[in-house]
C-alpha cells in the first residue's frame, strides 16, 4: 500500500514538473533563415540570446558587424554577438525585449513565444501591427 501510494506520489510530481521544463526557453535554436543558431540563456531576470552560427559565419568566422546603423559598432565580431534583449514574463511568452537584425543592422522590439517544447515563434516589430514572425526550432 506504501509503495503504491509513492508511486502515485511520484508519478503526480512527473506531471506536475512537466510543464515547468515545457515552458523553458533556453537552449540553442535554429532560425528559420540563413541556418542561423541562437543560444537562448538567462541574463539575470530576462532572457537574452547570442549568435551563435550562421550561413555567413561558417564561410567567415570573423565576419563584424558592418550593417550596424552605429559606425562605432560596425567592428565588432557578429560570432557571439547579443542579438535578444531584455525578455521577461513567461512561462509560454516573453515580451519587452529587443532583437538585433545584424542584415539591416537595425533593432526591433520582439516577443518570444513557446510553441510546445521544441518550436519558439519570434516576433520583431518595427511598429505593431508591422512585424515580422520566425519559427525557430530546438537544436538542444
Amino acid at each position: 500500500m506504501k509503495s503504491a501510494f509513492a508511486a502515485a506520489l511520484a508519478g503526480a510530481a512527473l506531471v506536475l514538473a512537466g510543464p515547468a521544463l515545457a515552458a523553458d526557453p533556453t537552449g540553442l535554436w535554429q532560425t528559420s533563415t540563413r541556418s542561423g543558431q541562437v543560444e537562448i540563456t538567462k541574463c539575470g531576470p530576462d532572457l537574452c540570446g547570442r549568435l551563435v552560427s550562421s550561413e555567413g559565419l561558417k564561410a567567415d568566422p570573423a565576419l563584424k558587424d558592418v550593417n550596424n546603423a552605429n559606425p562605432r559598432l560596425r567592428d565588432r565580431a557578429l560570432k557571439g554577438l547579443t542579438i535578444l534583449t531584455g525578455f521577461s514574463g513567461g512561462p509560454d511568452a516573453w515580451t519587452g525585449g529587443s532583437i538585433y537584425n545584424a542584415e539591416d543592422g537595425k533593432t526591433y522590439s520582439g516577443t518570444l513565444t513557446l510553441d510546445g517544447t521544441d518550436t519558439l515563434k519570434v516576433k520583431g516589430c518595427v511598429i505593431v501591427p508591422l512585424c515580422k514572425t520566425q519559427t525557430w526550432t530546438r537544436l538542444r
